[in-house]
């Protein structure tokens, strides 16, 4: 099988960790002008104008969860996703891309793949909702990954005990994305380890980490069945 020729898009906490993990090649907002608007235009390509990539993972998001800036919300997590499909297909790329566990706020207890994801009442739940359905509807080959992933160590004071998911750091998580690329997963995949609360995940790596409650407009479970995930790796 030859070598994965594999483009991240954005160089984020999860963007930066998946190319420290593997050197694929990586585009940034910041960085390199890589512009939502006209992705075509900032996506390499040859001296015959082809794309030299023939994965692309799509870590561009706007994650700040309880915005409410819509437009940005909807630009970045729902337009942009739009155009990058449109591209994916045109020149036969597969596309990977990043989703969230908050897609399953309100949602039951673990909750597969397979049952009905209900957003968490923010525009970030909302476009994120609405482009996994889109990927689905329209890619001709691709991979959707809904997960959490944290900073390690834990960099914050407090930890939530109210709050449950399948969250872990972001080198974890990274590695079962990594993984999944190299196998060659297609569809839609609930990915992390076990369920924990958000205190125990910060307690693996900060002895000095706080016990205390979530706010009450933050999802208190957050809990993915990952049984797909882990019967093909």
């Amino acid at each position: 099988m030859d070598k994965l020729k594999v483009l991240v898009l954005g160089d984020g906490l999860l963007g930066s960790e998946i190319v420290k993990q593997t050197g694929w090649d990586y585009i940034s907002r910041k960085n390199n002008n890589f512009d939502i608007n006209n992705l075509r235009i900032s996506i390499p390509k040859d001296e015959y104008q082809n794309p030299i990539h023939d994965v692309i993972i799509n870590c561009i998001a706007n994650t700040d969860t309880y915005s409410n800036d819509k437009d940005s919300h909807w630009n970045v997590n729902y337009k942009m996703v739009d155009e990058l499909i449109d591209f994916c297909n045109d020149y036969n790329i597969k596309l990977i891309h990043i989703s969230t566990d908050y897609l399953y706020a309100g949602s039951i207890n673990e909750a597969s793949e397979n049952d009905v994801p209900v957003h968490c009442n923010t525009w970030y739940g909302y476009t994120k909702l609405l482009a996994d359905g889109l990927v689905q509807l329209k890619t001709k080959d691709y991979l959707i990954c809904r997960c959490t992933h944290k900073p390690n160590p834990f960099p914050y004071d407090n930890g939530w005990i109210d709050q449950i998911g399948n969250f872990d750091y972001v080198d974890d998580i990274t590695s079962l994305i990594i993984l999944m690329i190299n196998k060659n997963l297609s569809g839609v995949y609930n990915v992390g380890n076990g369920v924990k609360t958000m205190y125990e995940l910060a307690s693996e790596t900060n002895d000095n980490v706080r016990v205390s409650f979530a706010p009450p407009h933050v999802p208190k479970n957050l809990s993915m069945n990952t049984n797909k995930l882990w019967s093909q790796i």
